[in-house]
């Protein structure tokens, strides 16, 4: 019995050593001192139960988020515009309208811009959520990758496929038992940072009975005057969100909410044609393909006149998913071949094309 009350007074005392040794929020850091002083007592009196496993672990969580830790923005034009090109081909007006933002926040450093105003209330700028509208297949999830190359910064995605309570963004109170934060927070724990860029995808693909609640909660997490003071209901803190770039993804608009919609910049994917498919396969997929699967750069060549039947096997699709998914076939069965030694450098021509593409 002694051994475990001295056990859990050393365990006791490193929790208060891991909140001085962070940096966090005074009235944050005052309410962990106190649940760590208040769990110490319940051990003096013998009267511990679950409650040093609660506290432990909402310990932990607050001294892992980044309150303060932000990454350095790369606001370099040309840097952007070379990453943008490197991964999309296309998308001008979606790459023009990242430079822009960029610019803007470039001027805004260069002025030595504050963040309070003369009076001292904090000013927030209004970055521009985008929402990539498009087919699947289109490049909607990739080129927010892209944005966040480009700038230099973390990247987490949020998937919103399925989700069925809004609790799943906002966390839950910690008087239940299983208890844990929401993906929002997480997010920022997985990012180590305050200004990632946060993709919310496929927000249009919410449950139907909770569809009303999430965006309620979007609603809150797209407005910079209210996100400043997010609060997840296991954290029972504001963190400021003011600084994340958020980017949504959606298949179609007709199913979110006025709200959320009026705080969107909406932009519509293309969709692609043969001719650009072609650009795309032979500029894009194919390397990074070969890549992929092993193959060194000359191993495999494509004719110009083959691609027609590369980018339609089976008919017209508008985005790429399936030219990746035909590219990555041809591919795999040249790497075979590489292998068995039948040969270290293979040409696709009309005659044998249909050795190579996949069979359904």
């Amino acid at each position: 019995m002694v051994g475990n009350t001295l056990k859990l007074a050393a365990e006791i005392e490193k929790l208060d050593k891991k909140i001085k040794e962070v940096v966090l929020p005074p009235e944050l850091k005052e309410k962990a001192e106190e649940m760590v002083e208040r769990v110490s007592r319940m051990a003096q009196m013998g009267s511990y139960s679950g409650e040093y496993e609660q506290v432990a672990r909402y310990i932990d969580w607050i001294c892992v988020l980044p309150w303060n830790k932000r990454s350095d923005d790369i606001l370099d034009l040309e840097h952007a515009k070379k990453i943008l090109d490197k991964n999309h081909f296309g998308l001008g007006e979606i790459k023009n309208r990242i430079l822009e933002y960029i610019s803007v926040l470039r001027l805004k450093k260069d002025k030595g811009e504050q963040l309070t105003n003369s009076v001292g209330i904090q000013k927030f700028m209004r970055a521009p959520i985008l929402c990539f509208v498009g087919l699947v297949g289109t490049g909607k999830t990739t080129i927010a990758y892209s944005i966040a190359e480009a700038m230099g910064r973390k990247f987490v995605r949020i998937p919103f496929g399925g989700m069925g309570d809004p609790l799943y963004l906002r966390g839950q109170s910690r008087v239940y038992p299983d208890a844990e934060p929401g993906q929002i927070i997480k997010a920022l724990r997985k990012a180590e940072v305050k200004n990632p860029v946060i993709l919310l995808d496929e927000i249009d693909r919410v449950a139907e009975e909770a569809r009303t609640t999430i965006m309620g909660v979007l609603v809150e997490l797209l407005d910079p005057e209210q996100n400043m003071a997010f609060t997840d209901h296991f954290v029972d803190y504001p963190f400021d969100l003011s600084e994340v770039l958020f980017i949504a993804t959606c298949n179609n608009t007709s199913s979110i909410s006025t709200a959320v919609l009026d705080r969107l910049e909406p932009m519509q994917m293309p969709s692609y044609n043969d001719e650009e498919k072609i650009k795309i396969g032979k500029d894009f997929v194919l390397p990074r393909m070969m890549e992929e699967s092993g193959l060194e750069k000359g191993v495999l060549v494509i004719e110009d006149s083959v691609w027609p039947k590369i980018v339609r096997p089976l008919g017209y699709d508008a985005g790429i998913r399936t030219l990746e998914r035909t590219i990555n076939g041809i591919c795999r069965k040249v790497a075979k071949l590489v292998v068995e030694g039948k040969g270290n450098k293979f040409l696709l021509t009309e005659e044998n094309v249909k050795d190579f593409l996949p069979s359904w």
